[in-house]
C-alpha cells in the first residue's frame, strides 16, 4: 500500500486509539521508572493476555464480556500478587516480576498448544491489531481511561500502592486488547524514559513523543507494507532517542555557557 492509497476510515482509528493510550500510559510509566519496577507492565500484560486466551478456549466470544471480565481478573489478580511481594520482599520485587512474566508468557503458549491457530493468536496478542480496533471499543476504552486518568491526577496521593497496581492493572487490560503487549509496553516506557531529565513540561514532551511515534509508525507502515505494531514500536524509540539527544546537547551547551560566564 502506498500513501496515494491512505484509507482514513482505518488509519483514524488506530490514530485515535494510540492517542488514548498514550494518554493513559505515559502517566503511569513515569511512575514505573519512579519505583524501578520496569517489567511489570510485560508481566501484567501477559497475565491478562492468558485471561483473554483462557475464555476464548472455554468458547466465549472475543469482544463478549466475559473475555473482558476474564482479563480483567486475571490482570487484578496478578496486580494484587505482585503488591503483596513488593511488601515483603522489596528487595527482590523486579525479580519476582521477571518470574510473574515468564509464567504469564508460557501460560499463553500452553493455553494454545492444542489451538491449530494458535499461533496466530499468540501473534496478536503480541503485536496487535491497532488497524483493525473497533470504534466501539475505543469509547468504552476512552471512558475507562478517562476514569483511571481522573482517579490519578485527582487522588494519586491517597491511592497507595494497592490503588497504583489496580490503576495499572486496569490500564493494560484495556490497552493490550487494543494494540498489542509490545505497543503497551513501549508507550508506558519509552516516552517517559526520554524525558526523563526533564525538570519542567515533562508530561507534555512525554504525551507529544507518544503520539508523534503512533502518528510516523502508523505512516511508514502504510507506505512500506511494514507490520504496524513493530513500526510503531520502531518510531517510537527512534524519535525518543533523538529527542533525548537532542534535549542533552542542548543541556550541555547551556551548563558550558554558564560555566563560562561564571569563570
Amino acid at each position: 500500500m502506498s500513501l496515494s492509497a491512505l484509507d482514513l476510515s482505518i488509519l483514524l482509528p488506530a490514530f485515535v486509539a494510540g492517542i488514548l493510550v498514550t494518554a493513559t500510559h505515559v502517566p503511569l510509566g513515569t511512575q514505573v521508572l519512579a519505583r524501578g519496577i520496569v517489567f511489570i507492565d510485560l508481566a501484567i500484560a501477559q497475565i491478562a493476555g492468558c485471561g483473554v486466551l483462557l475464555a476464548d478456549q472455554l468458547g466465549f466470544e472475543p469482544e463478549g464480556a466475559a473475555v473482558q471480565v476474564a482479563a480483567l481478573a486475571a490482570a487484578l489478580a496478578g496486580a494484587l500478587l505482585l503488591t503483596w511481594t513488593e511488601r515483603v520482599w522489596p528487595e527482590v520485587q523486579e525479580a519476582v516480576i521477571g518470574v510473574v512474566f515468564v509464567l504469564g508468557a508460557t501460560g499463553s503458549v500452553l493455553l494454545l498448544a492444542s489451538n491449530v491457530h494458535g499461533s496466530e493468536h499468540l501473534r496478536d496478542l503480541l503485536v496487535g491489531q491497532i488497524l483493525w480496533v473497533q470504534q466501539s471499543r475505543l469509547v468504552w476504552a476512552a471512558l475507562v481511561y478517562a476514569a483511571i486518568l481522573a482517579l490519578w491526577f485527582g487522588g494519586r496521593e491517597r491511592l497507595g500502592r494497592t490503588g497504583f497496581y489496580v490503576l495499572f492493572a486496569l490500564a493494560v487490560t484495556v490497552s493490550v486488547q487494543l494494540v498489542g503487549v509490545y505497543l503497551v509496553f513501549a508507550t508506558l516506557i519509552v516516552p517517559p524514559l526520554a524525558t526523563r531529565r526533564m525538570v519542567r513540561g515533562r508530561l507534555v514532551a512525554a504525551w507529544a513523543l507518544g503520539i508523534a511515534g503512533y502518528a510516523a509508525g502508523l505512516l511508514l507502515s502504510t507506505a512500506f507494507d511494514l507490520p504496524t505494531g513493530p513500526t510503531i514500536v520502531w518510531a517510537l524509540v527512534v524519535l525518543a532517542s533523538v529527542w533525548f539527544a537532542v534535549a542533552s546537547s542542548g543541556g550541555r551547551t547551556v551548563r558550558n555557557m554558564t560555566s563560562n560566564a561564571r569563570s
